[in-house]
C-alpha cells in the first residue's frame, strides 16, 4: 500500500504550504489562528476550504 504513504505525504506538503501562506497573509491574527486550526484539525477538508475561501497572501496571487 505505497499509495497511502504517497497520498499522506502530498496532504502533508499541501497543508504546510497552506499554513505558510496563512501566516504570510494580511489577515488578522485571530483569522490566521482560525484558518491554521482548521487546516490542522481537518487536513483535507480544511485545505480545500482554505484554497477556496481563505485569506490570500500579502504579496498577492501570481
Amino acid at each position: 500500500m505505497e499509495y497511502a504513504g504517497i497520498g499522506g505525504f502530498i496532504v502533508l506538503v499541501l497543508n504546510i504550504w497552506a499554513i505558510v501562506s496563512i501566516i504570510g497573509s494580511s489577515a488578522s491574527t485571530g483569522g490566521k489562528v482560525i484558518w491554521t486550526l482548521l487546516v490542522l484539525i481537518l487536513p483535507i477538508i480544511g485545505f480545500i476550504v482554505w484554497l477556496l475561501a481563505g485569506p490570500k497572501s500579502a504579496k498577492g496571487m501570481a
